[in-house]
């Protein structure tokens, strides 16, 4: 009788073990798996405006990055052939060829060829000034981008302390009946537009810089170009 008794209260705790294993299995096996859309959805309102900035930034970086890589390119020939007709008096075919070419250093140096006969100040002057305008229009959409990259934290950081006060708001209105699972989903469902807005932030952040850099190489290119046409007009006559 001690030893069936003995054997009982070991084996007690034994299926008490097994049973609070199974319990707490049903209740992982309960928790639901958490997914990029579930997350999009629980983020509310703010995440709408998030959604319209990213779809906004791509676009603008696509393009923009098109077009940047369009002015960017270089025909190592050009400069030669624009000296050579320039040398031999044809204004006419210099002109002709930088239309072909249809790139901005190829529009300065056009705009440069159309003040031939002026003062070299004249010139120059003209040419930086077509060098602005083709720098400006390289650079819309800039301000969307930075715009993004400083807002979109900003709304993410807006939708989550309005998701805070309405956790707080439904804990309170529970009374008696509020718990810890009624605050902390509150709080992770306010979060997402967090990491949401820093997400789309930080993309058009690092979209905006790239972009600008590859701009200052198209300025710097520019530059180069316009002192090899000053430098062309300046040379003495053979």
């Amino acid at each position: 009788m001690k030893v069936s008794l003995l054997a009982l209260l070991l084996q007690l705790p034994v299926d008490t073990l097994n049973t609070a294993n199974a319990v707490g299995a049903d209740v992982v096996a309960e928790v639901p798996e958490l997914n990029i859309w579930s997350l999009m959805l629980k983020g509310g309102f703010f995440m709408i405006p998030l959604l319209l900035l990213s779809i906004l930034s791509i676009y603008i970086f696509v393009e923009r990055l098109l077009v940047v890589r369009k002015a960017g390119r270089e025909d190592k020939t050009f400069m030669d052939r624009i000296k050579d007709y320039i040398h031999d008096g044809e204004i006419d075919a210099a002109l002709k060829l930088c239309r072909k070419t249809d790139t901005p250093a190829a529009r300065l140096i056009a705009k440069g060829i159309s003040r031939l006969g002026r003062p070299m100040n004249d010139v120059l002057v003209a040419i930086e000034n077509a060098g602005n305008i083709e720098i400006a229009q390289l650079e819309k959409g800039f301000p969307w981008l930075a715009t993004t990259a400083a807002g979109a934290p900003m709304i993410g950081f807006l939708g989550t302390v309005t998701g805070m006060v309405n956790a707080f708001y439904n804990m309170a209105s529970a009374g008696n009946n509020a718990d810890i699972t009624t605050l902390s989903s509150g709080i992770y469902e306010a979060l997402v537009t967090t990491i949401a807005g820093l997400v789309v932030g930080v993309i058009a952040l690092f979209a905006y810089n790239y972009l600008v850099a590859r701009v200052d190489g198209v300025m710097n290119q520019l530059e180069t170009k316009t002192m090899e046409f000053m430098d062309l007009l300046n040379e003495p006559a053979a």
